[in-house]
């Protein structure tokens, strides 16, 4: 079959579609991908043919506060929330949908499959679908559907239990309309209409998840609050960790079992202020003779981190999570959702402290799971972080829930489950029908 794959150009939306672009290449599929010109070389890398986005949509998603400089000086919350989703998002649908049609005439594909936040996909899904293309989209983020408690998306609330938190979740839900989903609804619409198309009746987000073929999410549903969830929905696991991206560290004998190994990570996008969360974990940590502390920059370069670097601590740009996953006893992490579901299918507790993005609700998630802290801030205390960290390590709770949900994930062959759904959609099994881009 003939894949087109199209993604955000963001690394936690990219890195997920590589690894099942990688599946297909081996599978026999060619595989073509529309994504940032930034991410060029990694896609042709991965064995994939690389497609640009166009315009607007071309940007480097790695440095959201370089792609959208209004955010920096607006605190986490409804008005950067609403801002955001406006500005990364919405205003470059247009040029999205152009790619996509563009990246369609070319590559004649057999199926498109997609991040959850690709909406310049939308157009093709609200357009007449009957015979066309098949749209799979992934979800590389807490799965955007409606709540029974009505608590609403980003907020980072857990799922209500009393009439209290149910008044309570309530209120939040009708300001939440009021700042974001309103507005935000509004503006996509306005732009719908210009391009000749009928209104969302959902929110942004969860319309994707309605209107797919299929929606993978990248996790287990243990992981995820209990609700109906919609008929789109096929949860598969966690996805195998893409190997060799990042050479073994020349320190890596150092993870010899001696001493307790706790990971801390601020992922790949909010990692502009690295004392926001890794500074304050190697000062946590820096006097606990019994744990090593590894950093991992994202990207970032060693030297971006101010002060002394403990006697106790090993720090590198990018590490290799396939050979250290397994030897970690405790991640810190500000909520990254790939890095958390990759680290829980390992049996991993975790501590987390981070609100932008979708990070409160991936952290609200890991308190409710059991499976380790939410420290509820995106600024943590070094005294906080020391408490929640010998908590996981030293009591059996988290790491109890933890390994309960590596269990579940266990029970995933997502490579498999992967590949048998992309091949369900083959042209044969559609009649032959493609779509034709106008």
């Amino acid at each position: 079959m003939n894949v087109l794959i199209i993604s955000t150009p963001a690394t936690g939306h990219l890195n997920p579609l590589l690894a099942i672009a990688r599946m297909l290449i081996a599978d026999g599929h060619r595989v073509d991908v529309l994504c940032g010109t930034c991410f060029r070389g990694r896609i042709e890398q991965a064995g994939a043919h690389f497609y640009a986005l166009p315009g607007s949509a071309d940007f480097d998603g790695r440095d959201i506060l370089s792609v959208v400089p209004e955010l920096k000086a607006v605190e986490p919350g409804l008005d950067w929330l609403r801002i955001a989703l406006a500005r990364i998002f919405i205003d470059r649908i247009r040029d999205q949908h152009a790619g996509l049609l563009n990246a369609l005439r070319a590559t004649s594909a057999d199926i498109v499959i997609g991040d959850d936040m690709f909406f310049g996909v939308l157009p093709l899904l609200l357009g007449p679908r009957a015979g066309e293309l098949p749209v799979l989209l992934c979800g590389t983020s807490v799965l955007h559907s409606a709540r029974d408690d009505g608590a609403p998306l980003f907020m980072g609330l857990l799922p209500a239990t009393t009439q209290e938190e149910l008044e309570a979740h309530a209120r939040i839900a009708q300001e939440y309309s009021v700042c974001v989903d309103q507005p935000t609804r509004h503006r996509l619409n306005r732009l719908l209409a210009e391009m000749g198309l009928g209104p969302v009746s959902v929110p942004l987000f969860e319309s994707v998840v309605h209107l797919a073929d299929t929606y993978l999410q990248l996790s287990v549903p243990g992981f995820e609050f209990p609700r109906a969830f919609p008929p789109s929905v096929r949860f598969v696991g966690a996805l195998p960790i893409i190997p060799d991206q990042a050479p073994l560290p020349a320190w890596a004998d150092d993870l010899d079992g001696s001493r307790k190994v706790v990971l801390v990570t601020q992922g790949t996008v909010a990692n502009h202020d690295l004392d926001l969360l890794i500074g304050p974990t190697l000062a946590a940590l820096g006097d606990e003779d019994d744990i090593l502390v590894v950093a991992t920059m994202g990207g970032r370069p060693v030297e971006a981190l101010a002060g002394t670097v403990p006697c106790n601590a090993r720090i590198a740009e990018y590490l290799p999570f396939e050979w250290l996953l397994p030897r970690i006893d405790a991640m810190v992490t500000n909520g990254g959702y790939g890095s958390v579901n990759q680290a829980l299918s390992c049996g991993v507790p975790l501590v987390a402290a981070g609100l932008t993005e979708d990070k409160a609700d991936v952290n609200a998630r890991i308190a409710w799971s059991g499976a380790g802290i939410d420290l509820r801030t995106n600024t943590p205390e070094s005294k906080a972080i020391r408490r929640a960290v010998r908590t996981v390590l030293d009591e059996p709770e988290h790491r109890r829930a933890a390994r309960r949900l590596g269990a579940e994930f266990a029970t995933y062959d997502t490579q498999a489950e992967i590949l048998a759904l992309v091949r369900s959609y083959a042209p044969a099994g559609r009649g032959g029908l493609r779509i034709t881009a106008a």
